[in-house]
This record gives C-alpha cells, sequence and structure tokens, in this order.
C-alpha cells in the first residue's frame, strides 16, 4: 500500500476494531483484536510510513494516542460531536464505525481533541473529582431536606440553610417510626460525610493550585468576581493552552453562543450549542450570578488575590469586573430573561478569562500550555 493510508479505530475497553482505508488504490483492510495494544501497534506499523490513526474520544482515555506519538506514528483524537453521520443511517456496528472515522480522516473532516500531557491530564483528574465531591453533598442535602419537607418539618430559623444553626437544628430532629428515623439519621451523616470530604479535597486543591504549572494563570482567573480559587484552577487544567484561541472563538469553544438554523432569507437562532468542555462551561454559569450584585471596592480578601498578579493583570481584572456589572444591571433594566442574560455574561466573563490568561501563556511558556 502507498504512503497514503488512514486507519480508524472503534475503541472500547476490551476490543479495537481497526480499518485501513488507502485512498490511492481504495483497498480496504480491516481487523480486530482482543485487549492487544502491542498487536495493534505491530498492525500499524506494517503500512508505510506516512500512515495516520484516528480513534474517537470516550472513556478509554487518552493512553492509546500517547503510545502511536511515542512510536512515532501520527494519531488524532475525534471529536464526537463533530463527526458527520448521514441522518438515514440506522446502522451502527463497529466496523462501519472504524471504516467512517478512516474516510473522515482522509477527507480531512476530523475535528481533533487536544491531547493532554499526563501532569495536566494528572491535575484536570482532580478538578473533577472537587466537581463530582460538589455534587455529590448537594444531592446529600437534597435528600436530607426532602425527609423533612415530605413529613411537613419546616426550618423557621431564617432563610438560609446549611448554616451552623441548620445544622444543629437538623441535629435535634427525630422520628417516631424507628424505619423512617433510621434513614433520617444515615441520610444526615451521609450528609456530614460529604460535607468533610469536599472541605478535604478543597484544601488539596488550594495546595496543589498554589504551586503548579498553572498557578500563574489561577491567580490572574480569581482576580475577576465568583472565581474562587477552586473555579480558576477547573478552568485553567481544561482548558490548558488559552492561547488556541481568541476573545472571539473561546465562548463557541465552551458551547455558550447560540445555535442557529438559516435557510434563504431566513435566519434563526435558539438556545446555546453547549458544545465542548461541559465542566468549564458549568463554572462560567455559576461565575455569572455574581455580576448582577452591585460592584464595591474589592474587600481584603479581593486586595490579597490582586497581590499576587502584576498591576496590569489586576487593573484589566477591575476593567473587567467592572464591565461584567453594568451588562448583567443593562440586562436587569431591560428585563431579560434571567437565564439568557446570565448565559450572555457567562459568555462574556469566558472572554475577559481569556485576555488575562492567553497574554500570560505567550509571555511565559511554562504558565501552563
Amino acid at each position: 500500500m502507498s504512503e497514503r493510508t488512514y486507519i480508524g479505530l472503534d475503541v472500547h475497553a476490551r476490543s479495537i476494531v481497526g480499518c485501513a482505508l488507502n485512498i490511492d488504490t481504495g483497498e480496504i483492510k480491516r481487523i480486530r483484536f482482543e485487549d492487544d495494544l502491542l498487536g495493534v501497534s505491530q498492525w500499524v506499523r506494517g503500512f508505510a510510513p506516512g500512515v495516520r490513526v484516528v480513534y474517537e474520544a470516550g472513556p478509554t482515555g487518552v493512553g492509546l494516542a500517547r503510545h502511536f506519538r511515542d512510536a512515532g506514528i501520527d494519531c488524532v483524537i475525534a471529536a464526537p460531536s463533530k463527526l458527520l453521520r448521514a441522518p438515514g443511517d440506522r446502522i451502527k456496528t463497529d466496523r462501519r464505525d472504524a471504516k467512517i472515522l478512516a474516510s473522515m480522516l482522509a477527507l480531512g473532516e476530523v475535528v481533533e481533541v487536544r491531547i493532554p500531557d499526563p501532569e495536566q491530564e494528572a491535575l484536570r483528574d482532580l478538578s473533577r473529582t472537587r466537581h463530582v465531591a460538589s455534587v455529590d453533598l448537594a444531592h446529600a442535602k437534597q435528600r436530607v431536606n426532602a425527609i423533612l419537607l415530605r413529613h411537613g418539618i419546616l426550618f423557621h430559623g431564617g432563610t438560609s440553610r446549611w448554616t451552623r444553626e441548620h445544622l444543629k437544628w437538623l441535629h435535634q430532629q427525630h422520628f417516631v417510626d424507628p424505619a423512617l428515623e433510621f434513614a433520617f439519621q444515615e441520610s444526615l451523616a451521609q450528609e456530614d460525610s460529604m460535607a468533610v470530604r469536599l472541605k478535604r479535597i478543597d484544601k488539596e486543591v488550594a495546595r496543589v493550585a498554589a504551586d503548579c504549572r498553572y498557578t500563574e494563570v489561577i491567580n490572574a482567573l480569581a482576580c475577576l468576581r465568583g472565581i474562587s480559587t477552586v473555579g480558576a484552577f477547573g478552568l485553567a487544567t481544561e482548558i490548558g493552552d488559552w492561547t488556541r484561541f481568541t476573545g472571539a472563538t473561546i465562548g463557541s469553544y465552551l458551547g455558550l453562543v447560540p445555535s442557529e438554523h438559516s435557510s434563504g432569507e431566513t435566519r434563526t437562532q435558539g438556545s446555546i450549542t453547549k458544545a465542548g468542555n461541559t465542566y468549564a462551561r458549568h463554572l462560567l454559569v455559576e461565575a455569572a450570578t455574581v455580576h448582577k450584585r452591585p460592584y464595591r471596592r474589592p474587600g481584603i480578601l479581593e486586595l490579597r488575590q490582586l497581590e499576587l498578579v502584576s498591576p496590569a493583570t489586576a487593573a484589566r481584572a477591575r476593567q473587567g469586573n467592572q464591565r461584567l456589572h453594568d451588562r448583567a444591571a443593562a440586562f436587569e433594566e431591560r428585563h431579560k430573561m434571567p437565564v439568557k442574560a446570565k448565559t450572555a455574561i457567562a459568555r462574556e466573563l469566558a472572554g475577559w478569562c481569556w485576555s488575562l490568561a492567553a497574554p500570560l501563556q505567550e509571555s511565559h511558556p511554562m504558565a501552563g500550555r
């Protein structure tokens, strides 16, 4: 076969199906491996130099791509959401998927997923572990509240829950029925355990964030309102290299731009695309709610954070905070739908994050790419 060989792999935990396509001769070779990474490498090396390999991003991670690249084989990972599929195609098999990947790679239609290095992947796993712990704690709190609400027991000590007073009140609640009492106490104990777990993870995140490849970027992002050290750590590790984008394209990458269906002279925009990195988008939308509050002079904690960055970065962050608050206030005056307003603020906040992070990575390559 000639040098113009493209290989699509349909990768699963215990099997890999390969399809090699030679675009000059039209020849197709297929093979299946059962949990044999070495066999896959040997099969790929059997083709002429210049072979390219592609597989879909998924739960198997990027280890296979790193293995190929270490062996000098050009391997890319395809974004599943960007793969073209015919609307009428109702047959899906591993063999067909591998062939589709090889064909799209040959046509240059594969949208690649950036392959992180092991250090970035480890930091990203830590950030996602924190996110999972936060979600688990929220669910545990909901279960406790649901039991009390079903039995008409309400907290009257104020509007805020999960404060010290509310927690003290929760531990004073008891039920006559033994089964119900056991269920409530177990749910409450689970909430206590989840809260301790989250605090432990937050301490580790703060420790790692203070001395890692992304520390400079994290300190800069944390100067923006609504973005804590944990949030900045998540954004820095998820996006990695901010210089890949511009202020206009970062929102599209994070799925914060409107979807569109236009034909002829008709242009229709819908909800946001929700493409790209889900966790990073969640962090920005969560931070956007803060900017509706009045913007005052930085407090003690904010001043401490601003001391960690250069004067130029601090000034840029203040400019961004003021601008985002003005935008949020304008949306409120126009009675814009809260969900749309929050999304618009999150989209602009992504641009401000880029304006703080990208210059640092351009001037200091070790700032984490």
